[in-house]
């Protein structure tokens, strides 16, 4: 038995741009998740940690982002990692990892000035 599941809780870094493909529609974005700085028993600092995702959905989450997910709006999402390369038109092989999201809620919504609320 295998699994392939990721959960994160972060915030959009960009709006999501939304293509099609034979009709069907699709969203990609990044999403910022944050770990705490905090400082060790011997007094060393360690500082915050920003990882950057970048994020997929198809279909109704695809719309559902394009409607209500902008930039700075904090979600949660569960979906499965995905590896996929090609070749740039420099024949520079390039590979990505992305989270193809399964579901998601919106836990706040960007305001102007990227604070969220509730």
């Amino acid at each position: 038995m295998s699994v392939n599941k990721v959960i994160l809780v972060g915030n959009v870094g960009k709006n999501p741009e939304v293509r099609y493909v034979d009709s069907r529609p699709y969203a990609t974005f990044s999403l910022a998740t944050t770990e705490r700085g905090y400082t060790t028993a011997q007094g060393v600092q360690v500082p915050e940690r920003t990882e950057w995702h970048n994020i997929v959905m198809w279909d109704r989450n695809a719309e559902i982002a394009e409607r209500y997910i902008t930039k700075g709006t904090k979600l949660y999402v569960e979906g499965k990692l995905r590896t996929r390369s090609w070749q740039d038109r420099n024949a520079i092989n390039r590979v990505i990892t992305e989270v193809v999201v399964e579901s998601l809620d919106i836990l706040a919504r960007a305001t102007g000035g990227g604070q969220t609320q509730p």
